[in-house]
């Protein structure tokens, strides 16, 4: 009877390892999207790089001016999984110099590494699933004429079961979908593109939208603040509930993204210093297509117990 007892419990834990290895295997983006799109345009791609706030998290720690095109990495983002060290992404052999476009898309768009293993949710896969596979071809384009860096950026300190990468790919199924966050009834083009630069490159639900106990965006609160990754303060409310931007224009909200300054003449802190340097550099059609979205998003009150 015990030897029975054994074996069926062997047989379950074969079921379950190999259930659970097929359930957290990689996925990777469609080969007929990636072919589909045309030679990537590097101009183009600078925007795409602006957008999507690359420099932020992968020039080196406090390089300013033209050293954010460095990509060292070398980063620390302190969270309560552990600390993760951003990488080098310059077109160097330490970096993606020998990463295809391929490799690129389905980094951003899958979270899946050239070698096939899952990327920590630290880098905001989550929301670069949404952008068009064209846009990536252009900044593929624009990341190779970046100068290069032999930086090796540190290894991740996590602990268990956090170490534990693929187990990521259970966590991406509850979360990582290409789909929209939001849909909005009879929303003009204005509010359209700044929906996709928003909710895709511009990532800004990755800091402003609460997270539950497994890391994971509680969309149901889009855009309405957030405890700091870092443990301290919050991130703000940036709907139109109480303690959000209900009292500001679209035009508030464009000028605030270029300069930094607040309609109560105050100044945008903490990581918002480093976004406002990204958002300069976009379009200012882009700056105000993003503030047009932000003020059709639906009103939802603090996200953050603080505001409680």
């Amino acid at each position: 009877m015990m030897r029975k007892l054994a074996l069926l419990i062997i047989i379950l834990a074969l079921i379950g390892g190999a259930g659970f290895w097929l359930l957290s295997a990689p996925s990777h983006v469609d080969p007929a999207k990636l072919a589909a799109a045309a030679p990537g345009d590097p101009q183009r791609g600078m925007s795409i790089f602006w957008q999507g706030g690359c420099a932020s998290c992968h020039a080196a720690p406090g390089a300013k001016g033209d050293a954010r095109l460095v990509l060292a990495g070398g980063v620390n983002l302190v969270t309560p999984f552990g600390t993760f060290v951003t990488p080098n992404i310059s077109p160097s052999k330490q970096g993606i110099g020998d990463w295809s476009f391929a490799n690129l898309a389905n980094a951003m768009m899958e979270g899946v590494s050239p070698d096939g293993r899952h990327f920590y949710p630290a880098f905001p896969y989550t929301s670069y699933a949404r952008m068009q596979v064209q846009d990536i071809a252009d900044l593929y384009a624009f990341l190779k004429t970046l100068p290069p860096s032999d930086n090796v950026a540190g290894p991740h300190k996590l602990g268990f079961p956090f170490n534990i990468r693929r187990g990521i790919g259970l966590w991406k199924r509850l979360f990582l979908s290409p789909q929209p966050v939001l849909t909005l009834a009879n929303a003009t083009d204005v509010i359209k593109r700044g929906q996709y630069l928003v909710e895709g490159p511009g990532h800004c639900g990755e800091c402003h939208t609460p997270r539950d106990v497994i890391g994971g965006p509680d969309n149901t609160q889009w855009l309405a603040g957030a405890k700091a990754p870092e443990g301290k303060g919050v991130i703000p409310n940036i709907t139109g509930g109480e303690g959000g931007i209900d009292s500001w224009s679209e035009k508030d909200i464009s000028y605030a993204l270029e300069s930094g300054f607040t309609p109560d003449f105050d100044s945008l802190g903490g990581s918002m210093t480093d976004v406002v340097l990204n958002m300069a550099h976009l379009e200012p059609a882009d700056r105000d297509a993003i503030a047009a979205y932000l003020k059709a998003v639906p009103v939802h009150p603090n996200g953050f117990p603080a505001a409680k």
